[in-house]
């Protein structure tokens, strides 16, 4: 499901940059809250809104952190998949 993934990526990223949940949902998200609310159960989210996140971390991906290797990983930019 799109939303355990967010959620996986979302705790590698933040454990590893050491920056607060809520700064990092409004750099992914433009929301401060999304992150957060996204794990609550019954609460979902548009696939375009969840391939957004997920296009955010692709691209702002630490190069000294490893993907998940469960995870699809697109391609860091729409420029990049051409």
């Amino acid at each position: 499901m799109l939303t355990d993934q967010i959620a996986r990526l979302a705790d590698a990223y933040v454990q590893h940059s050491q920056l607060k949940l809520s700064t990092v949902s409004t750099y992914a998200a433009n929301d401060g809250k999304w992150l957060k609310n996204i794990r609550k159960p019954r609460v979902s989210c548009t696939v375009r809104k969840a391939h957004s996140v997920i296009q955010w971390f692709a691209t702002n991906w630490p190069s000294d952190l490893d993907w998940p290797s469960d995870i699809p990983r697109p391609p860091k930019s729409r420029k990049d998949a051409a």
